[in-house]
């Protein structure tokens, strides 16, 4: 097996392993775990907006879930472009509820660079190293 390390795709893979963990760990997973009353409280900002069916539960818990599930497979390099899509949504929204909060562009900057990212990665995908590519070229 000729292997060439592509610095390129290794950039592509560090943004992916960083990010994709943060979001398992630090976003995702701890939402799934708080129930029922913080999901409610996540997807309100949706019933703001108008959207008052499925339940503000409903669309909390599936951002809760998109966050933690999708954190696993941009780790992994997995559907990256789909999931991409999915956070980048994610993390619109979460703009909007920063804004509808009164916080301000300061308290928005994190998931407004966020959007940028998964933005960017819906466009070029995972890069070599990854399931997407199975594992390099």
């Amino acid at each position: 097996m000729n292997f060439k390390l592509n610095i390129s795709d290794l950039g592509l893979l560090l943004i992916r392993v960083m990010v994709g963990v943060m979001f398992i760990f630090v976003h995702g997973y701890p939402k799934l775990a708080s129930g029922m009353g913080d999901w409610a409280k996540l997807g309100s900002v949706l019933v703001s907006l108008g959207v008052l069916w499925p339940p503000a539960a409903f669309w909390g818990f599936c951002a809760a879930l998109t966050e933690a599930l999708g954190g696993l497979l941009f780790f992994l390099g997995l559907f990256t472009r789909p999931v991409a899509c999915l956070l980048f949504v994610v993390m619109v929204v979460a703009v909007i509820f920063h804004f509808k909060a009164g916080e301000g562009l300061a308290e928005a900057s994190h998931a407004i660079e966020l959007a940028g990212v998964f933005l960017g990665f819906s466009f070029v995908g995972a890069g070599a190293y990854s399931l997407d590519q199975g594992g390099g070229k």
